[in-house]
């Protein structure tokens, strides 16, 4: 019954913890890149939630990147960033490394589905990275078509209304429990995807849901097991 998958980015299809370090590396060699990596990434949810609760206007995640990095670094690591510093890091989002099944994985499932992008990432952001990885997406569901961020209840309705379809016609595939929580309350389904190492060194809790239609160690087995 699934026309639709509504894939997110950030850790599912995309490797940010190497690439983000990696960059961070470059920029900052004082440091720990991979606990400034996570520390980075542990900004992310507060900042969006800022949004959604009305705290602030909306504002485009490569902005909240660069205010939460500026930030982190004065405060936590007593060192002030430069514009170009703050810039290239920023971007380093735009062109993280997909895993190695990702995009021959999405290739495979566009054969027989509707395979979007999802994610708390912007149109031009996302864009950047299916260009630098080859994902070759059948559309760009980034969150400023919604104004809204994950988990917001518009966002994955609204990627249902945009393809015309029931939200039980969507299979919304992530490594985060939040995110498929949340679209399942939508009324979409789900499908979990193993990232083990997504968070680098640091053990990542893979308990596996009962209330999830699918659960895959990756792209590839997601798409045997969806006939693709």
């Amino acid at each position: 019954m699934v026309k639709v998958l509504a894939v997110d980015t950030f850790g599912t299809v995309t490797d940010w913890h190497s690439g983000v370090s990696a960059v961070l590396a470059e920029q900052f060699p004082t440091v720990d890149s991979s606990q400034l990596a996570r520390d980075w990434r542990d900004t992310y949810a507060p900042a969006l939630e800022q949004i959604e609760s009305g705290a602030r206007q909306w504002t485009l995640l490569d902005d909240l990147h660069r205010e939460s990095l500026d930030a982190l670094l004065r405060d936590s690591y007593d060192i002030t960033a430069t514009s170009t510093q703050l810039d290239t890091a920023v971007h380093a989002w735009h062109v993280i490394p997909g895993w190695p099944d990702a995009a021959d994985g999405i290739r495979r499932l566009t054969s027989k589905f509707v395979v979007s992008a999802l994610s708390n990432g912007n149109v031009a952001l996302l864009a950047e990275m299916a260009k630098h990885n080859g994902f070759d997406w059948d559309f760009l569901g980034g969150a400023d078509l919604w104004r809204h961020y994950k988990p917001s209840p518009e966002v994955y309705l609204g990627i249902a209304r945009l393809m015309q379809v029931e939200p039980s016609d969507v299979l919304m595939v992530a490594t985060h429990s939040w995110d498929l929580d949340a679209a399942r309350a939508c009324g979409l389904r789900t499908a979990y995807i193993e990232r083990p190492r997504e968070w680098g060194p640091v053990h990542k809790d893979e308990t596996p849901n009962p209330l999830d239609d699918l659960r895959a160690t990756g792209f590839d087995d997601l798409a045997d097991q969806l006939g693709c």
